[in-house]
C-alpha cells in the first residue's frame, strides 16, 4: 500500500482522484456505498429483477430465445445461465467471443453448463491475426489496460447476435459488489481510441473484428430496443457459494482469481498493469468484498501484500505471451521501456461524455435500463 489508505477499505493514494474525509474514509469507498444503494438486493431488489424477468419473457413469447447471456467460463457467467435457465424460465441464447486466449477450464466449463441446461451455445470466433495486432497496438500506445480490443469486441457481438437473433435483452454477470467500480483512468476504453490506436500501429486489416461505434449503440437502443440488465445487481449473489454450486452441480472447475479464465487478461493484470504501470486492481475488488461482508480488512491487506504472480509465474507467463503475440524479447523490452500513457493522450469520446455526463446519463439510463457507473464515478471525484 502507498500512502494513506481508506479506512473501510483498501483504496490508497495509488487511485486516481482518491481523497479522503476527516474518518479516513474515501471517496471511492462512498461511490462503492452509493451504488449499493442504487441498486438494492434483497426484498426489494428481488421485486425489481422479477419485473424485469417478467419483462423478458414477455418479449420472448413465441420466439426461440428471450435473452442474449454472454459466458467466459467465469463463476459469474456460468452461475447467471443457471440463475436464468433453471431459477427464472428463461430461455437464454449463450455467446461466447474466442479471441483466442480463453483457457482450456473455462472453454470446457462453458460446454459442460450449456449442455446440462439445454442452452444453445455460439461462439464468435476473431481471425487471431487481427486480435493478436490489436493486443500488440494496446501494448506499443502504452496503455495499463491492454485488453480493451476483447472488452470492446464483447460488447459488440452481443448486441449483434441479440439484433441478428431479434432478441431485446442481454444478461451480463458482472457483480460490482464483489469486483467494484475500477478508476477511469486505470480501464477506460472506446471505438474511437480503438480506430485511432490502430491506424497509429496496427499492421493487419480488421475484416472479423466485431468494432461498434458509440452512435450504433444508441442505435440499437432506440431503434431496436434492446436493453441490457445486470441481474447480480439486484439478486442476493455470493460469488464464493456460487462457485461451490458450479462445481458440485455441472462438474465446473476453479481457474484462479477475478479474469483468470483468459490467459491474456490474467497476464494484463497480474503482470503488465502491477509491474509497469504500479496499479493493483485487486484493492478495489477486495475493497468491495470487504463493504459486501466477503473478506475481512485484515485477510484482504495479507492478500495484496504478495505479487499477483512470483517471479518464476511471471517469467513463465511472459513467455507465453510473447510467443502467443509474435514478440521478440527485444520488441517487448522496446514496449515496455516506452513512456507510460493514460487514456487522455488519445482521441476518445470520454470528453464528450464528461462535458454533457447530465444528458448522455439519462439517456443511456433509459436506453439500457441502468445508470452507467462511469457518471456515477464522475460524481465521486472534484
Amino acid at each position: 500500500m502507498k500512502g494513506r489508505i481508506c479506512s473501510k477499505g483498501l483504496w490508497d493514494e495509488t487511485v486516481p482522484g482518491i481523497e479522503f474525509d476527516a474518518g479516513g474514509v474515501s471517496n471511492y469507498c462512498r461511490l462503492q456505498e452509493a451504488m449499493m444503494r442504487e441498486f438494492p438486493r434483497g426484498e426489494a431488489g428481488r421485486q425489481i429483477w422479477m419485473k424485469i424477468a417478467e419483462k423478458i419473457r414477455a418479449a420472448g413469447k413465441n420466439k426461440k430465445y428471450d435473452c442474449v447471456i454472454g459466458v467466459s467460463g467465469g463463476t459469474d457467467s456460468s452461475y447467471l445461465l443457471h440463475l436464468a435457465r433453471a431459477g427464472y424460465d428463461l430461455r437464454p441464447l449463450a455467446v461466447n467471443l474466442d479471441n483466442g486466449w480463453n483457457s482450456d477450464i473455462a472453454v470446457q466449463n462453458i460446454k459442460k453448463v450449456t449442455k446440462a441446461l439445454g442452452i444453445d451455445l455460439e461462439t464468435y470466433v476473431i481471425d487471431y491475426e487481427e486480435i493478436k495486432d490489436l493486443l500488440r497496438v494496446y501494448m506499443k500506445a502504452g496503455l495499463p489496460w491492454i485488453d480493451s480490443p476483447t472488452d470492446l469486441a464483447i460488447q459488440a457481438v452481443l448486441f449483434k447476435i441479440a439484433a441478428k437473433e431479434g432478441i431485446q435483452y442481454i444478461l451480463i454477470g458482472n457483480d460490482f459488489r464483489s469486483e467494484g467500480k475500477q478508476p477511469t483512468e486505470w480501464t477506460y476504453s472506446d471505438s474511437k481510441q480503438l480506430k485511432y490506436l490502430h491506424r497509429k500501429y496496427g499492421r493487419v486489416k480488421l475484416k472479423s473484428y466485431p468494432l461498434m461505434s458509440v452512435y450504433e449503440y444508441f442505435w440499437y437502443g432506440i431503434f431496436k430496443g434492446i436493453k441490457m440488465y445486470y441481474p447480480y445487481h439486484y439478486l442476493d449473489y455470493d460469488k464464493q457459494s456460487a462457485r461451490k454450486f458450479l462445481m458440485e452441480n455441472y462438474d465446473w472447475q476453479y481457474y484462479g482469481e477475478h479474469h483468470h479464465e483468459n490467459l491474456f487478461t490474467k497476464w494484463a493484470i497480474g503482470y503488465w498493469m502491477y509491474e509497469k504501470f504500479g496499479i493493483d486492481k485487486r484493492k478495489i475488488t477486495y475493497s468491495a468484498q470487504i463493504l459486501n461482508g466477503v473478506i475481512s480488512r485484515e485477510e484482504a491487506l495479507q492478500v495484496i501484500s504478495k505479487k499477483p504472480f512470483t517471479e518464476a509465474e511471471a517469467r513463465e507467463a511472459t513467455a507465453y505471451v510473447l510467443k502467443k503475440l509474435d514478440l521478440s524479447e527485444e520488441d517487448f523490452s522496446k514496449i515496455w521501456n516506452s513512456g507510460n500513457h493514460t487514456f487522455l493522450d488519445y482521441p476518445s469520446y470520454y470528453r464528450v461524455l464528461k462535458k454533457y455526463a447530465k444528458p448522455i446519463s439519462r439517456v443511456l439510463k433509459h436506453l439500457f435500463g441502468i445508470k452507467p457507473k462511469i457518471f456515477m464515478e464522475m460524481n465521486s471525484r472534484k
